[in-house]
């Protein structure tokens, strides 16, 4: 890239130019909305367009008016800190959105008295907004300024000419037509730019206009580090871009899903983007949903695509509470074992209640989720949730019947057709298919009931039929098939528990890697809800440590404080039992950690094997050594957890440090080069 001619920028007011750096405002000063410059100092008064270009933007309180000029670099213009909530008193705006404007024109008026009464400050920035994809760089003049004094000059970016092979005439007219289409919907999607963007929503902003803007966003959710976009056309999306933005790890696409990575803020961003999409539902526009596939693979994978769409969705929101159970039915555990209370007391009774709430009655949350994701009536397919676990047709479940059917006991009837009533606390995949079922069968009845009687009938046919379903058919069957893959998992695990814990070790994080991951801990989560505990978790845990170990020996050994800064937290939420921070942030940039990682993983769950750890709480890591208590007493699983916690950890730290990073890495890892939204200019990284 090469920068043009410089373009002036002029003060809009009277006063004393200082860097952006020492404008009083964190979000301006971190450079998060751009580079710029700040006026200290100003009497007011008149205030004066600081580029020619065009107005795209005038805040409805008057306080920022945005520029667009003839180089495509946007600016904003905000006059004092804070001054939004003044609700435009202290300004006087004369022009709007469209007009033209030639730098030193007169564009509004602004009370210096009535914003120091406010208590406000008459700070004013001019920021370039789109900095990253249109700024080569900014020169400021520092000092006294009068009013329409040139204080600046921008250079903006252009594409290198001698880079670039020459063009055909038919494609430098389409390029042509391309990057007038760009500029439009950049300028649309400016004039609705909220004027304070900062931290969160400013980020949020610039991830949506890296993915090909909203229109581009058939639906959103997220998980514990990312948000997972299905985009309509992936290409449409800046992937070096987007991972290059401040905030962001990195980018991964899998599963149909476009994963930005962010980790501990995702809820945090994931919020600010929801909020900007208008709450990030699926478009009910059948014409803009993905395209089917037309061969048997491409069914295959779109079919795994969409599960493990729906298994994400539906399992996410209740991820932390499976979490915080399991810390909780350790500590009870721990709390028998050392004789503090007994289990025939209330004491007892009522940890044991918040311990066992969230699995008991997994179903009503599920199912409440899985609706929201798959477009049905989520408080409808709870309350199916909760026909599942009435404490009844749990009972019936505990009965043995006298004949069977493929193992299944037919232990109870309806209207004298005998069926299997399989219990369905703790289950996850019955609920999923019963809010696939509803919001399948919910259209349908939208159409034949009358609209008078609708807010009562259509619950109480959805009800009926869904759980009729579910109970009768469905349920039988999918508890049928997901018990049996998790007996063959237990089966192939009691083969070989130690080639099963090195191998399951050493390539896990791989899993996570594509977010594969998530076929996995349903079947983990519904394995200790049915059984109450899990060696296959057990050995999941140790892989998590080994990352963390990993990192934590890039955090020791580098002495480059923006690796120091990045593998620090990553390691404290390895530890915690979230690995993407470390995977993506360090692990995975620097190849060879993630090596020295999944190698330290194999040897923790050769041991976990060797060891015949169990797990009977969901949370993993070092932080859920409460886990591998045993409710009936300390027992070797709880001194294997240890022992191969710390190979894991010890391994992936001793490899990472002698073979796995130097800081001469960082020199040479490769970089991001940003190009322009809507280029399909090559972006290599």
């Amino acid at each position: 890239m090469t920068s043009t001619p410089a373009l002036t920028v002029l003060a809009p007011i009277a006063g004393t130019v200082i860097p952006i750096e020492e404008v009083p405002d964190p979000v301006f000063a971190r450079k998060t909305m751009g580079e710029g410059f700040g006026i200290l100092d100003t009497p007011g008064g008149e205030v004066v367009s600081p580029v020619t270009g065009k107005v795209v933007m005038v805040a409805k309180t008057g306080h920022a008016i945005g520029f667009k000029t003839e180089e495509g670099l946007q600016f904003l213009l905000h006059l004092g800190i804070d001054t939004v909530e003044l609700e435009g008193a202290p300004f006087e705006i004369n022009v709007a959105k469209g007009d033209l404007v030639t730098a030193g024109d007169r564009i509004a008026t602004m009370d210096i008295a009535a914003i120091l009464e406010a208590g406000k400050s008459t700070a004013t920035v001019v920021i370039v907004t789109n900095t990253k994809k249109k700024l080569d760089h900014l020169d400021v003049d520092e000092g006294a300024a009068a009013l329409g004094a040139e204080v600046a000059r921008a250079y903006p970016l252009v594409a290198d000419p001698a880079a670039a092979p020459a063009a055909s005439p038919e494609s430098a007219s389409k390029a042509e037509g391309d990057s007038t289409v760009a500029v439009v919907q950049e300028t649309e999607v400016a004039s609705q730019r909220p004027t304070d963007l900062s931290g969160f929503d400013a980020l949020a902003w610039e991830i949506i206009d890296g993915i090909g803007g909203a229109s581009n966003v058939r639906s959103v959710t997220h998980c514990i580090t990312r948000v997972r976009f299905y985009l309509k056309d992936e290409s449409k999306a800046q992937d070096d871009y987007v991972a290059d933005l401040e905030g962001v790890i990195d980018v991964v696409k899998a599963g149909g899903q476009y994963q930005v990575v962010i980790g501990a803020d995702v809820e945090d961003v994931y919020e600010a983007v929801s909020n900007q999409l208008g709450g990030g539902v699926e478009d009910d526009d059948p014409g803009e949903a993905r395209e089917k596939p037309t061969t048997a693979f491409g069914w295959v994978k779109y079919g795994f695509s969409e599960l493990i769409g729906v298994i994400t969705g539906s399992m996410i929101p209740v991820i932390g509470l499976l979490a915080a159970s399991g810390i909780i039915k350790g500590i009870l555990s721990l709390l028998l074992t050392f004789d503090v209370i007994t289990d025939t007391s209330d004491t007892f009774q009522i940890i044991n209640a918040m311990s066992d709430a969230v699995f008991f009655f997994l179903p009503i949350f599920v199912g409440f989720t899985a609706a929201k994701r798959l477009g049905a009536d989520p408080i409808i397919v709870a309350i199916i949730g909760g026909v599942l676990v009435y404490p009844t047709l749990v009972e019936m479940s505990a009965t043995e019947g006298t004949s069977s059917i493929m193992g299944m006991s037919l232990n109870s009837e309806f209207f004298g057709i005998p069926l299997h009533m399989p219990s369905y606390s703790y289950s996850i995949f019955p609920i999923i298919v019963a809010a696939w079922l509803a919001s399948r069968i919910e259209p349908w009845l939208k159409r034949v009931i009358p609209n008078m009687v609708r807010m009562i009938f259509l619950p109480l046919a959805e009800v009926v039929i869904v759980s009729l379903a579910i109970l009768l058919v469905l349920g039988p069957i999918v508890m049928f098939v997901s018990t049996g893959i998790a007996s063959l998992i237990q089966g192939l695990y009691d083969l070989s528990p130690t080639i099963s814990g090195t191998v399951i070790g050493g390539l896990y994080q791989s899993l996570v890697i594509f977010g594969l991951h998530w076929a996995v801990i349903p079947l983990v989560a519904q394995d200790i809800a049915a059984s109450g505990n899990s060696y296959l978790n057990a050995i999941i845990s140790a892989t998590m440590v080994a990352q963390g170990g990993a990192v934590l020996a890039v955090f020791v050994k580098t002495r480059i404080e923006k690796v120091k800064t990045l593998s620090g937290p990553a390691a404290i939420s390895a530890f915690c039992g979230i690995t993407e921070p470390a995977m993506y942030g360090v692990n995975l940039k620097y190849g060879r950690v993630f090596i020295m990682a999944s190698i330290g993983g194999a040897l923790g769950g050769l041991l976990t094997g060797l060891l015949n750890v169990n797990m009977w709480g969901f949370t993993g890591s070092l932080i859920g050594f409460t886990s591998f208590v045993n409710p009936e007493g300390l027992d070797s699983s709880f001194w294997g957890f240890l022992i191969a916690s710390s190979v894991s950890l010890g391994v992936a730290f001793t490899l990472t440090w002698f073979f796995g990073f130097k800081d001469s890495d960082v020199e040479t890892v490769r970089e991001v080069k940003k190009v322009r939204l809507g280029s399909r200019e090559p972006a290599q990284k």
